[in-house]
Order: structure tokens, then sequence, then C-alpha cells
């Protein structure tokens, strides 16, 4: 007996509003597709794919969401995947959405926890896409303040609302009933306090042994401590001191998830500390997460959406910035022109961040997350942009005194600058002492949960190649061959 095809009833309510739009079912396929293309999202829609909707087939995974968001942009009102006859599939690759509102922000993140900390190991393989960052750094830029953030009390009609911004709606998910803090408690001082406290935990761990050894802890927290705090009861100060220690927390998330190459999550964690720091009200804290998804963009060869981010941070904080972050921000813009090898911008962001950093007295007010910023750090970045504009003697003369300064505690950040300082060597045609540098930079990249760290040797060796039947080529393969 042959089976009938599932009955569908056709979507009235899409029909009226592709009307009411003006959109050809062509047209409405090819937003739909450029949005997914915002969202890192590879999308083959077609008009054959719309006639299908209007048939009443429902599109699967984030697409009702995506749809949604190309008529709220059409209409100039905010319309859901209900509105338009869609059923509200919960999108696996939600996080790029900058939100409107701080409880909307929470969802998001909280939602991104959930999934990373649970077995959605697609969650992880998703691609960093160039195209993502556009929408959330200029919402950060341009977009107004919270005016409350505050939760359990009594709340003026329409405080603390934002106007609706470019993002695709992320449907309300259910919470994990895993998570033991009782909803609704009050927040206090004691509890940012500890927030605070394992962030410096865990950065230090990441320092030291990379970021794939306590990362999959640190989401674990964010879903079963810092997610009840914010959905918890609170006031002004305290709420905006929590939205800060979790905006900390998130970009870190964000970090180590970069430093095991799941470069499409930490993207969105990246976007979402981004929003939470808003909602924090710390305009200094959102410039620094820029500079993080521009270093990001650095590694992944984006030097032009890193130096985009890099002057986004830049205007947004203003020349009133202590002289340590104006200096970590304009390094930021260098290693983004160092990529692209523009010599002339990146010597003259070179040189303003070496002239803020000269400007730094003790006593200088400088934010906890910018103090790493020191002369090693500023050493590191010259070598890096010295190395990528292949100006080798430069690279080599940095990398010697950033290894010199920095301290054991930074022991990826000194690999780093070892492959570096391997790497200038080569360049000079001292060969042997490249070759010893690479082999010992081997050697602490095995001890370490750090794919980034074992790309930099990948990276050397790829160098090495047209040297492979030298002695001291074979000596280092053989070296690096006895680590297992």
């Amino acid at each position: 007996m042959t089976e009938r095809p599932p009955h569908h009833t056709p979507n009235r309510q899409l029909a009226a509003l592709i009307a009411e739009a003006g959109f050809s079912n062509a047209g409405l396929a090819r937003r739909v597709d450029q949005l997914g293309i915002e969202h890192g999202l590879d999308l083959r829609y077609d008009k054959t794919s719309v006639t299908r909707w209007l048939r009443g087939q429902q599109p699967r995974g984030t697409t009702p969401a995506l749809i949604a968001e190309v008529f709220t942009r059409r209409l100039g009102r905010r319309l859901s995947a209900q509105d338009l006859g869609l059923d509200a599939c919960a999108p696996v690759y939600a996080g790029l959405e900058f939100a409107a509102t701080p409880s909307e922000a929470v969802d998001i993140v909280s939602g991104l926890w959930r999934k990373d900390s649970g077995s959605h190991a697609e969650l992880r393989k998703i691609a960093f896409t160039p195209a993502g960052l556009v929408v959330p750094s200029r919402d950060w830029l341009i977009g107004r303040a919270d005016e409350r953030v505050a939760r359990g009390e009594a709340q003026p009609e329409g405080a603390g609302r934002v106007p609706a911004q470019s993002r695709v709606t992320v449907p309300r998910q259910r919470r994990n009933d895993r998570v033991d803090r009782t909803q609704g408690s009050r927040v206090t001082s004691g509890d940012i306090a500890a927030l605070r406290s394992v962030g410096e935990l865990f950065r230090a761990l990441d320092h030291a042994y990379g970021g794939g050894h306590a990362r999959q802890a640190l989401v674990r927290y964010l879903e079963h401590e810092a997610e009840p705090m914010l959905r918890g009861t609170y006031g002004e100060a305290t709420g905006r001191r929590l939205f800060a220690a979790a905006a900390d927390l998130t970009r870190l998330a964000g970090w180590t998830s970069y430093d095991i190459a799941a470069h499409g999550l930490a993207q969105r964690y990246f976007v979402q500390a981004l929003r939470l720091a808003q909602a924090a009200g710390d305009r200094a804290y959102g410039s620094y997460v820029l500079v993080t998804m521009s270093r990001q963009a650095v590694y992944l060869g984006h030097g032009r959406e890193a130096v985009q981010l890099a002057r986004v941070a830049q205007q947004g904080i203003g020349s009133s910035a202590p002289p340590t972050v104006q200096a970590l921000l304009h390094s930021a813009e260098a290693r983004g022109h160092g990529v692209l090898g523009e010599v002339r911008a990146c010597t003259a962001a070179l040189a303003r961040a070496e002239r803020a950093l000269e400007t730094v007295r003790p006593g200088d007010d400088t934010p906890y997350w910018a103090r790493f910023f020191d002369e090693a750090q500023l050493a590191d970045e010259l070598a890096h942009c010295h190395r990528d504009l292949q100006q080798y003697r430069a690279a080599s003369q940095h990398a010697e005194r950033s290894l010199q300064l920095r301290a054991a505690g930074f022991a990826r950040s000194r690999l780093f600058c070892r492959v570096v300082l391997a790497t200038a060597r080569l360049g000079l045609g001292e060969l042997e002492q490249a070759c010893t540098l690479g082999a010992e930079a081997a050697l602490q990249a095995s001890e370490m949960r750090s794919v980034r760290a074992h790309e930099y040797v990948r990276e050397f060796e790829r160098r090495l190649e047209p040297y492979r039947d030298a002695a001291a080529v074979r000596g280092y393969r053989e070296r690096v061959a006895a680590l297992g």
C-alpha cells in the first residue's frame, strides 16, 4: 500500500506578510541566505523553498527565527516566528545576536552555557564567520545604555528598554532543572566576589596550562552558579556589578574555547560578553572584549576585521581611557595591520601603543583586566608584528626582551614568543638556533592543552620544510618525535 504524503495546511500568515513586504519568493529566499551569513550559517534556500513554506512545510533549525528577522527589518516592527505561522524551533547556532534587553541577554548566554556544558558537540564545531562581527560591534558602539538592570523589584513602565536592534530573536528555552541554586535568591556582594575569585583561578589555569585544561569546568560553573544569580533578585548597583562579573567569565569561556580551536563557539561567547558588559555599564570592559575578538580575527588571518574591531573599541571608549588600556587598544590595531602587511599603519599603531605605555605611572587606576599589559606584553606585540612584516632582526630583539621580562606563570605566552623568536632566527639564517628554540617550544606545547600552542609549533615546522635535509632540522624532528 502506497503511503500518502503528509498533508500540510497552506500558510496564509506567511503569504500575507510576503505581500505586505513586497517580496518575491526568490527575494525572500535571498534575504534569508544573506542573514544566515551574518550568523555563521551557509544556507542555500531558493524560490522553491519559499513555495514549500507557503504550502505549509516547516523550515528547520534556525530558519524560522531568521525569516522572522527578515520581516522585522523590512516592516519595521518586531515579528516572531509564530507571527509568520512557523514553529519556533530552538536554534542550535544562536549566540551572534546582540540582545535588545538585559533579560534577553541572560536568556541567550545561559542557553549557550547549557548547550556547551552538555553533550552538544556540534556547538564546538561551528565555524567562525567574519560577517558575524559586524552587527554586534555596531550595536555596542551606537546602542543606548540600559537604563535599568535590577530584578525582583517594582519596575517603572518601559524602564530598561533599548530600541530593537538587528538580531535574530531566540525563542526562550526551558532551563535545566539540574541548577541547584534557588531562582529568585537575593544576590549579595559575597556572591559577586566569588565570581571574581573563580575568574582569577580559571585565568591562571588558562595562562599556565592552556584553555582545554579547565574550560568545561568553567562553563559548568557559569551554568550552575552564574545563571541562577542573573535570574535572582538584585538592586541596580549590585546588578551592574553582577553583569560585569558575568561578562568577564563569559569572555574567559570564549577565550578558552578559542584556545582549543572552537572558534565559532568562542565568537559567540565574545558577542555575549560584549552584551553583558553593556548591561554592566562598563564601556572600558566592552572595549577589551572587542580587542579579544580582534585577536581571534588576527589568529585566523582576518586582518581587516581585526583592525576594524580595534578601531571600534578605540572609538567606543574615547581618549579618557587609562594609558595601559590605550596601549592595549593600539597594539591590537597594529596586529591587524601586521597580518595585512601594512607596514606604515602597523608602525604608526605600535608607536601610539609605546607612547601610551610610557605615560603609565605607579598608582594609575588601571582596570584589573588590563594589568597584564606591561613592557613584556608590549615587546611580545612588537615581536609578532615585526615577524608578520618579515622584519626579522627587530622581531628577534623584541621577542628576546619579552622572554626576559615575562613571568613564568604566563607559560603559554612565553611559548608563543619563543616560537616567534625561533621564526625570526630562521629568517636571519640562524638555522641551528632556530631549531633549538623550536624544540624547546614543542616540549612546552606537549605539556599544555592548547590547540593554539600546537599550531604555533606546526607553523614553525612548515617554515622548516625547505631545510628538511639539514642536520639541525633532522635533529629537531628527532627531539620532537621523542616527545611522543
